[in-house]
């Protein structure tokens, strides 16, 4: 009779073949959250490392889970997400749209909140090529975080990541709508002559950033 209810269950598909991390998580995070019934979410993905993160976010929500592999460089994990899931969804989560109205803002509510400081192009040290793909994908996957930041700051290098030509520019905008705030230390854009380039959010001095830092509930650094 399980064996039955469970072949009933509405499948969904989500192909996240090629895509790099976080992007399978992403997106399983958005079609559970378009779910209005218990159902199945079955994920495409070409490698192990994205089976195991699809996994670790499933064991972390309680949602039962299996595993496959299809073929060469093609794996398949299938989530259960049960009437009980939906209901501890929080609010937020079952609205399919993917951006939520301004008075919706999914900021920490948490007396000063995270604020997070980027203050170079790369995440980490060693190889620059890999440091700029760490960051383009933590500042990617930040702004799909169920609870956001309250502020994040940009100095020295990461100045660069608000102006014109960057490649996080999209993540940061989506950030800044849904009430994040995106400030950017104004002597590093005149020393690095992007004073006319700057795309979003706004332009702050050093006394404002040691005050949003010393006073943060969280600091993040990446």
């Amino acid at each position: 009779m399980v064996y039955m209810e469970e072949k009933e269950q509405k499948l969904v598909q989500v192909n996240a073949m090629g895509d790099p991390c976080p992007i399978p998580v992403v997106k399983t995070k958005q079609a559970i959250r378009g779910l209005t019934e218990p159902g199945r979410v079955a994920v495409l993905v070409d490698n192990e490392i994205a089976v195991q993160n699809l996994t670790k976010m499933a064991v972390q929500k309680g949602y039962p889970v299996t595993s496959g592999q299809v073929r060469e460089r093609e794996y398949r994990v299938i989530m259960r997400i049960s009437s009980e899931h939906l209901e501890r969804q929080m609010p937020g989560e079952r609205m399919p749209a993917a951006m939520p109205a301004p008075d919706e803002c999914k900021c920490s509510p948490d007396g000063a909140g995270t604020v997070v400081v980027i203050s170079s192009e790369q995440m980490g040290g060693g190889s620059e090529e890999l440091g700029k793909i760490l960051m383009k994908s933590f500042l990617f996957a930040l702004s799909k975080q169920e609870v956001l930041p309250e502020t994040v700051l940009f100095y020295n290098g990461g100045a660069k990541m608000t102006c014109e030509g960057s490649p996080v520019l999209e993540d940061l905008q989506e950030l800044a709508e849904q009430g994040v705030e995106i400030l950017t230390c104004g002597t590093c854009l005149d020393f690095y002559g992007l004073k006319d380039k700057l795309r979003v959010g706004g332009v702050t001095n050093m006394y404002a950033i040691a005050e949003k830092m010393t006073r943060a509930g969280r600091l993040v650094r990446p």
